[in-house]
């Protein structure tokens, strides 16, 4: 424990301590709660607007309904992809065999041990007198990858949409009058 020679520690001092630490304590246990709880409203959420809602709307063959307070509910379709680790290759070479290399962003680099800095000056201007940057990473951008796929499958495209981590929901939209 810190003592201070300015100060000498009463009983007055620890037991306020002692309430501000229980009332951490509690703060804690409230806030887990409430984020637990959160989590429920969030999964009941999701159920309803991507799934219930759209499930309803279409059994009726409507696409749209007004509220009595003028408000309309809509459904829309949504589409969301990620390349895995484990499917990474597979999607690069099926991007770039089927003609959509370009999304794929290649960026390479290279790193060095503490006493290697003149070979990595060395290397970094040979690269550069190449008419080339050092930093090697290969992805796709998120949003570029759930623009692809929302236009592959839209045009009716053959996508191995596994590859791809595909999932395609529809989501409901409340828009207030």
């Amino acid at each position: 424990m810190f003592e201070s020679d300015d100060k000498p520690i009463g009983d007055a001092s620890l037991k306020a301590l002692s309430e501000k630490a229980t009332e951490l304590q509690e703060l804690d246990n409230a806030m887990k709660l409430w984020e637990k709880e959160l989590g429920k409203m969030k999964a009941q959420y999701r159920e309803l607007s991507e799934i219930t809602i759209p499930n309803m709307l279409s059994e009726l063959g409507l696409s749209e309904i007004t509220l009595k307070d003028g408000s309309k509910i809509n459904t829309s379709t949504y589409y969301s992809a990620r390349i895995t680790e484990e499917k990474r290759d597979e999607a690069f070479t099926w991007l770039a065999d089927n003609g959509f290399g370009d999304i794929v962003k290649n960026t390479v680099s290279v790193s060095f041990g503490r006493e290697e800095d003149d070979s990595a000056k060395e290397l970094v201007d040979e690269l550069e007198t190449s008419g080339h940057t050092t930093l090697q990473k290969k992805w796709v951008e998120p949003m570029t990858l759930k623009a692809f796929v929302r236009e592959q499958v839209e045009k009716g495209a053959d996508l191995p949409l596994e590859t791809f981590n595909v999932y395609i929901g529809q989501k409901t939209r409340i828009i207030k009058k």
